[in-house]
């Protein structure tokens, strides 16, 4: 049985999020609505009428495809291989998405992502320049 690459398994939770980010936004153009409205009317203006917090998600989604993916002119890029920067990026994404209403479910797999490449961080795995590949063996000398 092979070992879990949690960062493999993060990329794809993260693949996720992004997707449902996108649609989220797409559809809060249609439908603006702020999930925590039922607390205050005080952030109805982050979606209507001029859909600020629509766009941003729609962003952040796109930039989560192009980063996860990643993006040809992206991979192997110091940028691509961080999984710092992905801690650091992905909680604003996933604040952005907990706003919007529909993108709820877009914010939580973006917290069990991060979770998971934490934990993927903690243990010391890398990720590839090239996407999807696995970290090469130092091979043992013979007679060793």
């Amino acid at each position: 049985m092979g070992k879990l690459i949690k960062n493999h398994w993060a990329r794809l939770i993260m693949l996720t999020a992004a997707a449902y980010q996108v649609g989220a936004s797409i559809e809060g153009f249609f439908w603006p609505k702020i999930f925590w409205d039922f607390l205050t009317r005080n952030l109805d203006g982050a979606v209507k009428p001029v859909p600020a917090l629509q766009i941003i998600n729609l962003l952040l989604g796109l930039l989560g495809f192009a980063w996860e993916w990643p993006l040809s002119f992206l991979a192997g890029s110091a940028l691509h291989r961080s999984m710092e920067a992905r801690l650091v990026v992905y909680p604003l994404s996933t604040l952005a998405a907990l706003l919007l209403y529909q993108g709820t479910n877009a914010g939580l797999y973006y917290i069990i992502g991060m979770i998971v490449y934490f934990w993927a961080y903690s243990e010391g795995e890398v990720v590839c320049a090239k996407p999807w590949t696995l970290p090469k063996r130092s091979r043992p000398a013979m007679g060793v």
